[in-house]
């Protein structure tokens, strides 16, 4: 039963995330069903049921109230790694998030802080290479100057990287970059 996911999509219907994906499990959409909080815009074949009742598993589902989206993103690595598109940006390899770190373009022993304007995505590599270096001392320096993203962004970059599996009752409602391919 755990393959059957729901897509949530806030009351403009537009979803809630697109990296990741907003998915609940068939369970929270069921719950958010019966408590009125969202509406069922498409179903799967799946029943379930109750001594009582027998409903079909909702597969996209709109909340009744509009959820606004953050204006400044949190800084998480993963967040980090959206913003600069799994790109690392010393040396412009592409990578998966379990491979990429991220590096302080000033170093933190220099003064540097942990901050959207002073981190950027590293491969292992280049990291190592630069160490506790500044730019001018290591000779790296990134393929574009660290900044603080928008939530609408790092949403638009996201869209870059299709999840594995789409059921076909989702697809109205996302929208894909097709000139990426996905991990």
């Amino acid at each position: 039963m755990n393959g059957y996911p729901a897509l949530v999509l806030n009351a403009d219907f537009r979803p809630l995330s697109y990296f990741p994906l907003s998915l609940w499990p068939w369970q929270e959409a069921i719950k958010a069903v019966f408590l009125s909080r969202v509406n069922v815009i498409s179903e799967y074949d799946r029943l379930v049921r109750s001594p009582s009742l027998e409903i079909r598993l909702p597969s996209v589902i709109a909340l009744k109230q509009y959820v606004p989206v953050s204006r400044r993103p949190a800084f998480t690595r993963f967040n980090l790694f959206l913003r600069d598109r799994f790109i690392c940006q010393y040396c412009a390899t592409h990578l998966p998030a379990e491979r990429l770190t991220f590096d302080h373009v000033i170093p933190r022993v220099r003064g540097g802080r942990t901050e959207w304007t002073n981190v950027v995505a590293a491969c292992e590599p280049c990291n190592l290479r630069k160490g506790h270096r500044v730019p001018q001392a290591s000779g790296l320096f990134p393929l574009r100057p660290p900044y603080e993203p928008t939530t609408y962004e790092l949403q638009e970059n996201g869209r870059s990287f299709p999840p594995n599996f789409l059921h076909e009752s989702w697809r109205d409602f996302l929208y894909w970059d097709s000139e990426l391919e996905p991990y």
